[in-house]
């Protein structure tokens, strides 16, 4: 009985052992250390672009910010939702074609056209007849400069009627960003012999809060290295939500191919706003190159936003804000419409030499 015991008890002992180095070894085995995704945050931030287009006649709400709590997607990640897979190729929402002509205007003249959002009565006609104070000189020291606040706004990579949860809103990859529009604009000014800086800083990232103060120090920086500078562009994208999870891009047909509707978004001394005593320079500029973006290219452009806000245009008299396009217009018709309010920027700074 003695010596069965002892067995039971070497047995026992045998068994806790195996347990303990099955456990150990599962562990082992199992464990993994987290990945560090230093590309990758959630903030909701409370200052954006508010540019924001309602049509009266449908159902579109936009803000800028709706979307800046979307994960930043790093230069080195994959966009494309052509090899999306498993939860990433399901359908998040349609996308909703619309094109925004003149009928949301609360004011026009001559090719302008504007909803003015201030409450200050605008004289369209006096702006556009009243002389730009600066001159612009052909082949000369940098005249202009390109900057974008919120950098890594982004659009879908292919033009499709739907998006997924691949499809990112916003990268640090300057090829797919607002860089690779303000730089289809720059080329525009270069072949028209206007010298331009375009600096492709990641204001917003890797904060999207704050990302105006970081672009004014940039802004700052140029003007102070070249006192030369007469305009400054911050280019940036919209973001419209439709019903539901629909997100709506604004499109306009350009020569047989579609473009990206862009929109100038103007600040003013309205309202709360102080500290911005030159304003009406800055406007005067906007209705001239938003009267020849619709002269050369008829609803390019959505109505001119007029709002009670600075958005860095009180640094310069030559400052101007342009949305292309909204994050569901693909980056093809972005990059198209990069290309023609280039030449129409060409065309209204050559008309100041």
């Amino acid at each position: 009985m003695k010596n069965f015991k002892a067995v039971l008890l070497i047995v026992f002992l045998c068994f806790i052992s195996m347990l303990t180095v099955g456990y150990g070894g599962f562990s082992a085995a199992m464990y993994v250390l987290p990945v560090k995704e230093e590309h990758t945050f959630q903030k909701t931030p409370p200052e954006s672009t508010p540019s924001k287009e309602t049509a009266s006649s449908e159902k579109i709400v936009s803000s800028t910010a709706q979307n800046t709590s979307a994960p930043v997607q790093s230069a080195s990640q994959t966009s494309s939702a052509a090899v999306a897979t498993g939860e990433g190729s399901t359908v998040s929402g349609k996308i909703i074609e619309r094109f925004i002509g003149s009928q949301t205007a609360s004011d026009s003249f001559g090719n302008v056209h504007i909803r003015n959002n201030t409450g200050v009565e605008v004289d369209i006609k006096k702006a556009l007849s009243t002389a730009i104070k600066f001159k612009i000189k052909k082949n000369a020291e940098p005249q202009v400069l390109i900057v974008h606040t919120h950098t890594t706004e982004s659009y879908m990579q292919e033009n499709r009627d739907y998006y997924t949860k691949s499809d990112a809103s916003r990268t640090t990859d300057v090829s797919k960003n607002m860089a690779a529009i303000g730089e289809r604009v720059a080329a525009e000014l270069k072949a028209a012999g206007i010298g331009v800086i375009h600096d492709k800083t990641l204001h917003d990232y890797p904060s999207y809060t704050g990302s105006y103060t970081q672009s004014a120090k940039t802004i700052k920086a140029y003007l102070k290295k070249y006192p030369s500078i007469k305009v400054v562009l911050d280019v940036h994208r919209d973001a419209v939500n439709g019903d539901g999870t629909d997100k709506i891009k604004f499109v306009s047909e350009q020569g047989g191919k579609k473009a990206a509707q862009v929109m100038l978004v103007m600040g003013s001394q309205t309202g709360n706003v102080t500290g911005f005593p030159e304003w009406k320079q800055n406007f005067r500029l906007a209705v001239r190159f938003q009267q020849k973006m619709e002269t050369m290219y008829k609803g390019l452009s959505r109505p001119l936003y007029f709002m009670s806000r600075k958005y860095n245009q009180n640094l310069t008299t030559g400052s101007m804000l342009l949305e292309v396009g909204t994050e569901a217009n693909s980056m093809e018709e972005a990059l198209y419409s990069g290309t023609l309010a280039g030449k129409a920027l060409a065309a209204t700074l050559l008309e100041l030499t």
